[in-house]
């Protein structure tokens, strides 16, 4: 019985992560974009959460925490760039 519903939060993540590719490439506006991207990862997260627990080990739970820290530094990058123009800032002598 867990490995059914296992199995369908992995289909439902999935299909999660089909509706967030839509929103990513036919979105309104880049804010709505950059959402769907920073959803997309965390339904990336779910899915390789899910997938430890059915195979009882603890080898991805590292690959957990890269994606999640992805994610946020690209949320902030595409954020800071549609703020100011650019992602790093360099101050220039003149």
């Amino acid at each position: 019985m867990l490995n059914n519903l296992m199995l369908l939060s992995m289909f439902l993540l999935s299909v999660s992560i089909v509706i967030s590719l839509y929103r990513v490439i036919r979105g309104p506006s880049m804010p709505d974009r950059i959402l769907a991207l920073d959803s997309i990862g965390y339904s990336v997260i779910g899915i390789v959460a899910v997938l430890c627990i059915l195979l009882d080990t603890h080898a991805y739970l590292e690959t957990i925490l890269l994606i999640g820290i992805l994610a946020f530094l690209s949320t902030i990058a595409l954020c800071k760039f549609i703020e100011r123009g650019v992602v790093i800032e360099r101050e220039r002598d003149h």
